[in-house]
């Protein structure tokens, strides 16, 4: 594995939350070049031949084991479009844990584009973990955007943690998902936006198998001048339960569209949708104070709890 100098190591604990090479399978990735990858018994990585990225192949019944595929950028001025197709074989329960930082010290924009697709085995389970982090002083803007698909078999289990606290200055993340009997989908975004940042978080989950369902939550912050947009659908075409929720907070001069959306195409599909918008609570700030923290600091308590 290629040495790493401390600004990526520091972005791969942000992202990945690691302190050294991992154990299992994984692939790292820094400026546009894979600096290190192994592959275990029951997981390969192979590389893509004919665009940048990767293909994971994790055997039927693999258990207790987990990939990363962290992603780390320090040159001002990269973009890249990054292809990693997971093939998840039957019965495995497995975990993902991906994820980008970008430093940019620079006068250049810097971009990662990450398209994932998942095809999950019947009665697999994986839990993907995708952390998006920014940093660095230069004027350059730091540029995330995201794509993942989701196919699911019959009985497979998929829970996904989407989480961008900090840096990112402009994302636009959008899921789809495909469900078949009995698949469920279970998915936690967390997000906060400060000065002028903007996030567009679109969600489409397709219920097409009987007994399948999809949970898709997501808790924001928008703070400063910052934009942002949760978008999503979840479509039932059989008997199957869906359920989407934003829950936000909004600070300052910052700006948040909710659109929720349900397209029931069958008799039995018991759809829900729930938004709410709002400000920090005047109580829960006095409250908080009374203990002797200053505004900012029950503030920041307030958010820190909300967004675990």
């Amino acid at each position: 594995m290629m040495k790493l100098d401390e600004i990526q190591k520091r972005l791969l604990e942000e992202v990945a939350d690691l302190h050294n090479v991992p154990e299992g399978a994984f692939n790292i990735r820094s400026n546009s070049e894979a600096v290190g990858r192994k592959s275990t018994a029951n997981i390969e990585i192979v590389p893509k031949k004919d665009v940048a990225g990767i293909d994971i192949h994790i055997k039927p019944f693999t258990k207790n084991e987990s990939v990363h595929i962290p992603v780390v950028m320090t040159q001002s001025g990269l973009k890249e479009l990054v292809y990693n197709d997971f093939y998840i074989g039957e019965g495995a329960d497995v975990v993902i844990v991906a994820g980008c930082g970008i430093d940019n010290c620079g006068t250049q924009d810097s971009e990662h584009d990450g398209i994932h697709r998942f095809f999950v085995g019947k009665n697999a389970k994986i839990k993907y973990v995708e952390k998006h982090y920014g940093s660095g002083s230069g004027s350059g803007k730091r540029i995330l955007n995201p794509g993942t698909e989701v196919y699911q078999e019959e009985g497979s289990m998929v829970e996904m943690e989407m989480v961008q606290i900090k840096g990112v200055d402009d994302t636009e993340r959008t899921t789809t998902a495909e469900l078949k009997a009995g698949a469920r989908l279970v998915v936690r975004e967390r997000l906060m936006t400060h000065g002028s940042q903007r996030a567009i978080s679109t969600y489409v989950v397709s219920l097409n198998g009987e007994g399948s369902s999809a949970d898709v939550v997501s808790r924001s912050v928008a703070r400063d001048n910052s934009f942002q947009k949760f978008d999503a659908k979840i479509v039932g075409n059989a008997a199957c339960q869906g359920h989407t929720e934003c829950d936000s907070i909004i600070m300052d001069n910052g700006k948040i569209l909710a659109v929720p959306g349900l397209e029931a195409n069958c008799l039995d599909a018991a759809l829900v949708h729930e938004a709410a918008i709002g400000k920090i609570a005047g109580d829960q700030l006095i409250k908080l104070m009374t203990l002797g923290l200053t505004e900012q600091e029950a503030e920041e308590q307030i958010i820190n709890g909300f967004l675990k």
